[in-house]
């Protein structure tokens, strides 16, 4: 196997604030991607090693027709209650974490960038295993409208989301290195090509 590399990156942002967009350029200039969703799609797909655990606690009908995890019923049914939420996070962050640490540990690259979602609400557990914290970030009003003309949600479904989410500023507090997304996606890949420069130079000098 091989090694993890030793500088580590935790990228985040809001819904619809462009990490992917972000990731996929820093992994066409060569850096390990850990991205937690494409991880927690894998183990909520059918068959996956979550779904036993989550049929057990919600029941089958947070399954769809092929077996997966219906994303839009377990959204529905968290949202408006905290200890179903906490029973699901109990359920799927211990399992992502594992994931994570397993890709990262095998995945070449010149660093490791770890994609989480809500790395700021989760930031106890996170901060010791990274040695960066950058935020992809965006106005509100960008997001939501990214958002529904990617998924097509209705707008009151989008600010459930977002107020689950860390806040902007809460986000730009902690941030060691921001990337703007208000523009185009040239302006985003200028800003991820200088960060990749600074980040190799972090490796170089470790």
């Amino acid at each position: 196997m091989n090694r993890a590399p030793r500088l580590r990156i935790g990228l985040t942002g809001g819904i619809g604030s462009g990490k992917s967009a972000a990731a996929d350029r820093l992994a066409a200039l060569g850096a390990a991607i850990v991205d937690a969703d494409v991880l927690a799609h894998q183990l909520t797909a059918a068959g996956g090693a979550a779904m036993p655990a989550l049929i057990e606690a919600f029941g089958e009908q947070i399954c769809d027709a092929s077996g997966a995890l219906d994303r839009a019923a377990m959204r529905q049914r968290v949202f408006g209650d905290p200890q179903a939420r906490a029973r699901l996070e109990s359920i799927l962050h211990p399992r992502i974490g594992a994931a994570m640490r397993e890709a990262a540990f095998q995945r070449k690259g010149a660093y490791v960038v770890f994609v989480v979602p809500l790395l700021v609400e989760n930031l106890a557990r996170w901060r010791p295993q990274i040695d960066r914290l950058c935020v992809v970030d965006c106005p509100v009003e960008m997001q939501v409208a990214r958002v529904q003309a990617r998924s097509g949600l209705d707008v009151a479904t989008i600010n459930a989301i977002l107020a689950a989410q860390a806040t902007r500023a809460q986000r730009l507090a902690v941030a060691d290195d921001v990337i703007d997304n208000s523009g185009d996606l040239q302006s985003l890949s200028d800003q991820v090509d200088l960060l990749h420069a600074q980040y190799l130079q972090l490796v170089h000098k470790n």
